[in-house]
């Protein structure tokens, strides 16, 4: 990990429909070549906000985005590319080399990455990590991005968040 968080945001999402809600400004707001990872125990909304996700980059319904637990890597046609990683059952960033996954990281989509704690090490700099956590309601979240220094992604999300009524 290079240098450390720079600036954070918190909200709390209330119902499923708004995590997902969330996660289609994600989509909107996201440019190719950059990654998204998400941290957070079982059952916090990675797989929800994924959803979202898509949806916002215009992956077609036909396609159901599910989390890619045994392939690892689930891909979706959009306006960008979308490769949905799942690395539950790796032990570490060491077994990423056997994925190619630099051509993911530094590719023209975006990704997102389940259990990304596993791979902090290997996360490059352009990185959006989202910790979610989930709180008292079985479906309110509370969701905490942010950024590495030199981070690019981070104004424009802000401001559709705001204007979404989320801030």
């Amino acid at each position: 990990m290079k240098s450390g968080v720079m600036e954070e945001i918190e909200l709390v999402s209330k119902s499923l429909e708004e995590t997902l809600s969330i996660g289609r400004i994600i989509g909107e707001q996201a440019d190719s070549g950059k990654v998204v990872a998400l941290i957070g125990e079982l059952g916090a909304g990675k797989t929800s906000i994924t959803q979202g996700i898509a949806e916002g980059l215009g992956v077609p319904d036909a396609y159901y985005v599910t989390s890619p637990t045994f392939t690892l890597i689930n891909e979706y046609p959009g306006r960008l590319p979308l490769y949905h990683f799942d690395v539950y059952r790796l032990s570490g960033s060491h077994e990423l080399d056997d994925l190619g996954y630099e051509d993911y990281f530094f590719g023209e989509g975006l990704v997102v990455i389940e259990w990304a704690e596993k791979l902090m090490e290997s996360l490059p700099d352009n990185t959006l990590f989202i910790h979610m956590d989930r709180l008292n309601d079985d479906n309110e979240r509370r969701l905490r991005f942010s950024r590495r220094s030199g981070s690019e992604v981070f104004g424009s999300l802000k401001e559709a968040l705001e204007k979404g009524g989320y801030l």
